[in-house]
């Protein structure tokens, strides 16, 4: 047997381990074994034997105690592993508890978790930096190690041996120059602190029940990964080098990298390629003389220049920082150590300018020195390019309102020989006129004639019907022309109907977004009124994902194609479109597809409109789709933006899982879908309602995110709900989101039993509560 022993008084993580409790702490009369493990008094960490991927040696280690993968952020011997199971774990130490043989705090492995300090402590010389495994089977020192740097200006590097391979960029208050990644935001802070005594970054999460850890992958990746608890396991959020532009110093001195360009290496305005030494980058064209004649150009939108061998002074304004660059000869640049709260402090370089890279995100400027006929020449260049760039919009603006007017002018022209109308719309009957008191506005929409949908539709034949609503039929038709229209007929003998025609016409009529269904035209002859869309050749969503067999046409990227959309056209209705529209009735049929399966929102007959200060309203007439209408609007009558986002989370768990919300039946229980999907999300088992047609294609943090913020969306108190702007950010970020409540109507059987429709103006209980005319549709 062969014994592992150290001198064990305490370990600790990030301050996190106590050892006040006996399950968290050994004596000189215990040990631990194989097998066995030392628990933090709170529960979060583990402390015990491992072997890590296909080998058979065994290490102690620290993980997360409740991590279904048990993901190692620490290991004590990596460069001295057991080769058997018969380690044992002992505190054979008589010395004072203070002497500590090792801890996790102050020598981290591959691994930086919230609240460590990563830098150098001057006082006691002690350097913290992180060194990747060998392998994933090799915990043993790599090739690869992550620290901040002090030669200059605080940054942080990450390394290739001695070889600078990434190089985050400096910190400005916001974030690293080079790792916009590392960006304050609601959820993580990042900072880097200097004084004295130390230099060290550390991170922190605002919501302690999230997890994160950055480590240093054995391939020579700096990776974040968050855990929300559960048994998803880590998601990658991040990790860096991304691109040929992260990688250190790849177009040499005074020139940026870009990637949305070609070639990617191009010099800085006032330089020119190094014809002696191609790989080194750039040189002056002009040289400085070293006196007042020489300048500044600023530049934008950079990484800023390693900061090796840079001086800099915290308190000075960047005024004065430019006067004292002016005033040495060494001096190439300068630029403000932080942006935070306006350009503060002085950072200056002295030699050569490596590794910059063009980024959007930037918020720092830099002030490179040049010769002063350098400067007037770029400054009057830039001052040209302008110019040209404005008087192409000019152009481009001007050849548009031109192409426009034109259009109008033949279109009118058109219009006018053919049929002149331009009017309000009426309602009608054929019995007579409907008086209207409403003021409508004046809408430039082509107005059908009779013969014209007849002719198109073969006289309403029932072979061409699309399907049937609750206010009337949709039929398929052909115009002369040869372009396929799909034709919406109310119902003649629904006095709702009259309402829901104007109603759609109004909203919809000046609605342009890729993701709404287009608008034709209109036709109130002969008491009819029909409205003429564009003809969608793939149906609704319903169609598909409802199906077991046509759910295989639509794999997993396709479906997240269609969410994005949905998301993009009620971000356009709720905020971006002339007035605040509520849709009131979004579900999977009124989900058209295009030819490419981008997915169009249709329907708009019982949408409403809310001007100005406007966000919520009240009826008594409750319309909708049973399964897709929130609790506020059964119960109260009261309808919203959040509204629309309750219908949508049941239409996000319904993309992914293929299952009706309505309907929903398991064995096991009486919760509808969004009961059932909380359930498993709320034991760590999201996959399980993952439609099964999809599990092949479907890319794992996509699917685990849409079902996350679907459940954000049909929590229960609307106030809870994201507006559809924080949905669409959601969805396209990497950050951790926070915990959903309980949905509304958690029980299927909650929602007015198995009732479909009513049109009687008895009370109805709705979730114990009563409201008067509910009338889903």
């Amino acid at each position: 047997m062969e014994a592992f022993s150290l001198l064990l008084l305490c370990f600790s993580l990030l301050n996190l381990i106590a050892f006040c409790a006996p399950r968290d702490t050994i004596n000189t009369l215990q040990s631990i074994g194989d097998g066995e493990t030392l628990v933090s008094a709170d529960e979060t960490f583990a402390l015990g034997f491992f072997s890590p991927g296909t080998s058979k040696n065994r290490y102690v280690g620290i993980w997360y105690n409740k991590d279904p993968t048990k993901a190692i952020v620490w290991v004590a011997n990596r460069e001295k592993p057991l080769t058997d199971s018969s380690g044992v774990l002992k505190d054979d130490s008589n010395s004072d508890t203070e002497d500590f043989v090792w801890q996790s705090f102050d020598y981290p492995g591959d691994t930086i978790l919230p609240g460590q300090k990563l830098g150098r402590n001057f006082a006691t010389g002690l350097n913290r930096r992180t060194i990747s495994w060998k392998s994933s089977d090799d915990p043993s020192p790599g090739s690869f190690s992550y620290q901040v740097e002090i030669d200059g200006y605080p940054q942080l590097v990450l390394r290739e041996g001695t070889t600078k391979r990434f190089r985050f960029g400096s910190w400005n208050g916001i974030q690293f120059s080079g790792g916009p990644q590392l960006k304050n935001d609601s959820v993580f802070r990042f900072s880097i602190i200097s004084d004295e005594e130390e230099v060290y970054s550390v991170f922190w999460l605002v919501d302690s029940s999230v997890h994160q850890r950055v480590q240093i992958t054995s391939d020579g990746f700096c990776q974040r990964a968050s855990w929300s608890g559960g048994n998803t396991g880590w998601i990658k959020i991040s990790h860096l080098p991304v691109d040929y532009c992260d990688y250190y110093g790849n177009c040499g001195a005074y020139a940026s990298c870009d990637t949305n360009r070609f070639p990617m290496c191009n010099c800085l305005d006032g330089f020119v390629q190094n014809t002696t030494d191609s790989s080194s980058g750039c040189v002056r064209r002009t040289s400085l003389s070293c006196n007042h004649s020489d300048g500044f150009v600023k530049f934008s939108g950079l990484k800023l220049p390693d900061t090796e061998g840079t001086r800099f002074n915290r308190s000075m304004r960047l005024e004065d920082c430019r006067i004292l660059c002016w005033n040495d000869c060494s001096c190439m640049a300068y630029a403000a150590l932080d942006v935070s709260k306006g350009p503060n402090g002085c950072l200056l370089w002295f030699g050569n300018l490596i590794d910059m890279k063009v980024m959007s995100a930037s918020d720092e400027d830099i002030y490179i020195k040049m010769a002063g006929i350098e400067v007037e020449a770029i400054e009057q260049n830039r001052s040209t390019k302008s110019k040209k760039w404005k008087l192409k919009i000019i152009i481009a603006v001007s050849c548009v309102l031109s192409f426009g007017i034109l259009i109008l002018c033949l279109a009118f022209i058109i219009y006018g020989w053919k049929k002149p109308h331009k009017g309000k719309i009426k309602e009608e009957t054929e019995s007579g006129a409907i008086n209207s008191h409403h003021d409508e506005d004046d809408l430039e929409l082509p107005l059908f004639d009779m013969c014209t949908i007849t002719s198109a539709t073969s006289n309403f034949s029932s072979d061409n019907i699309l399907g049937t609503g609750g206010f009337g039929s949709v039929y398929k038709g052909i115009l002369e022309n040869g372009r396929e229209i799909a034709v919406k007929r109310l119902s003649q003998n629904s006095s709702q109907g009259l309402q829901e025609f104007k109603n759609e016409v109004m909203h919809i009529a000046k609605l342009q977004h890729r993701n709404l269904v287009k608008l034709l035209g209109y036709c109130i002859q002969a008491g009819e009124r029909i409205l003429i869309y564009e003809f969608m050749r793939n149906k609704s969503l319903d169609f598909f994902i409802f199906d077991c067999e046509k759910g295989k046409l639509l794999d997993w990227p396709k479906r997240f194609l269609i969410i994005n959309g949905i998301v993009r056209g009620l971000l356009y209705l709720h905020q971006d479109s002339r007035h605040r529209i509520v849709h009131r009735d979004l579900k999977a049929g009124n989900i058209l597809l295009d030819d490419e399966l981008n997915p169009r929102i249709s329907d708009f007959g019982l949408a409403r409109s809310f001007v100005g200060n406007e966000n919520q309203a009240n009826t008594r007439h409750i319309v909708g789709t049973y399964g897709y209408l929130s609790p506020e609007y059964i119960v109260d009558g009261i309808y919203s933006t959040k509204s629309d986002v309750y219908s949508f989370g049941v239409l996000v768990l319904e993309i992914v899982s293929g299952k009706r919300n309505r309907g929903f039946i398991h064995i096991d229980h009486n919760f509808n879908l969004l009961g059932h999907a909380w359930t498993l999300f709320s034991e760590g088992k999201c996959l399980q309602i993952v439609d099964p047609s999809i599990k092949d294609s479907i890319h794992l943090p996509e699917v685990l995110r849409s079902i996350h913020v679907g459940l954000l969306c049909v929590q229960r108190n609307s106030e809870d709900r994201p507006s559809m702007s924080c949905v669409l950010t959601m969805l396209s970020s990497e950050w951790a989101l926070p915990q959903p409540k309980k949905p509304g109507f958690f029980i299927e059987r909650d929602v007015v039993g198995n009732r479909s429709s009513s049109s009687n103006n008895k009370l109805l209980s709705v979730n114990n509560l009563t409201v008067t005319q509910v009338c889903p549709r």
